[in-house]
């Protein structure tokens, strides 16, 4: 004798369907969990002594500008919304010293760039990075004794030239070194000099990773560093419970952000130091990435645009609150577009 007949809605396979949100445009923009925008988006720029710009070779698009030309790039950065600019510059070799006496020069090109962008532009933030590598003759962060980078006296320096950033107008403080100690110091030193409203971005978890190798060239240190490392002070790649160490002594220091270095092969990283400290949180895509994805996209491997937005994407879906990457002017006009 058969069964009972069950109602023909729990016969058929399967009850749910996750395909049915994603059928149309509007249903998949509806449920769509992570949003990416202009506001999360912080452009790296290159500025040099010269004139007239000089491509990067190694990272396609990517130029060393003018302090006129870096104006004129914030000015457009800013009309199309984008948050802050972080500048780095290409110091003359002659400037270059074992003891990086360039780097707290009140006229050096960085001081010089940052007052001119802040007069022009100062609607748009400015971040500068604190680390001697781009001042030194041997392209090390800090400074050198005995073949070794020491820490104490690398942060006497580091200060000097936070608070030479300071004075020139910079809004952002941002450590790359990894000097034990410098957030504090430099927190110390900013408030003395009644800098206080100058906000710390403190390269938090900074990997010794072999991404950088086209930053490098841009700003020229590459050459410099030779066959060096820098081991000593920069994170271990194969450590994840010592970055949250490392950003939890920034945060007592005074941090008011922080950063993860590099970006997308250090996802896991972005969200466990999101998760454990809910403070603003950084990724940076650094060039070697950068490199990689354009790279890609100009041989016709990938389609560029489309790789592009959605490594961004993957920083916010990590727990990134914003984005340091070469990519954010093409990628403000195409959230701009929509």
């Amino acid at each position: 004798m058969p069964g009972p007949r069950l109602p023909a809605y729990l016969g058929r396979y399967p009850n749910t369907r996750l395909r049915r949100n994603r059928r149309d445009d509007w249903s998949r923009r509806l449920v769509s969990q992570t949003r990416l925008s202009i506001d999360d988006l912080i452009w790296p720029v290159f500025v040099h002594e010269l004139d007239s710009p000089a491509p990067v070779p190694s990272m396609p698009g990517v130029e060393r500008l003018s302090v006129a030309g870096l104006v004129e790039a914030a000015g457009e950065a800013a009309a199309i919304g984008i948050s802050a600019l972080a500048i780095f510059p290409v110091i003359n070799l002659a400037l270059k010293t074992d003891e990086a006496e360039e780097a707290y020069n009140p006229d050096n090109l960085i001081c010089r760039a940052v007052r001119a962008v802040a007069k022009a532009v100062p609607d748009i933030g400015i971040v500068c990075d604190v680390a001697l590598d781009p001042f030194t003759s041997h392209g090390q962060d800090g400074l050198v004794r005995d073949g070794y980078v020491v820490n104490d006296k690398s942060i006497e320096v580091l200060v000097k030239q936070s608070l030479a950033q300071a004075a020139a107008g910079c809004n952002v403080i941002a450590p790359s070194d990894m000097m034990d100690g410098r957030v504090g110091a430099i927190r110390a030193a900013l408030d003395a000099a009644g800098h206080d409203n100058v906000r710390i971005m403190a390269y938090a978890a900074k990997y010794a990773s072999g991404f950088y190798g086209p930053f490098r060239d841009a700003v020229g240190s590459s050459t410099s560093l030779g066959k060096g490392d820098k081991r000593t002070y920069q994170l271990d790649p194969a450590n994840s419970d010592e970055a949250l160490r490392e950003v939890a002594l920034d945060i007592a220091e005074g941090a008011d952000m922080v950063m993860v270095k590099p970006g997308m092969p250090y996802l896991d990283i972005v969200h466990r130091v999101k998760e454990a400290f809910s403070l603003p949180t950084y990724a940076y895509q650094v060039s070697g990435e950068y490199a990689m994805l354009e790279g890609a996209g100009i041989q016709g491997w990938v389609d560029g645009e489309r790789v592009m937005m959605e490594s961004l994407v993957a920083f916010k879906r990590a727990g990134a609150d914003g984005i340091l990457t070469y990519f954010a002017l093409r990628a403000a006009k195409q959230l701009k577009a929509g």
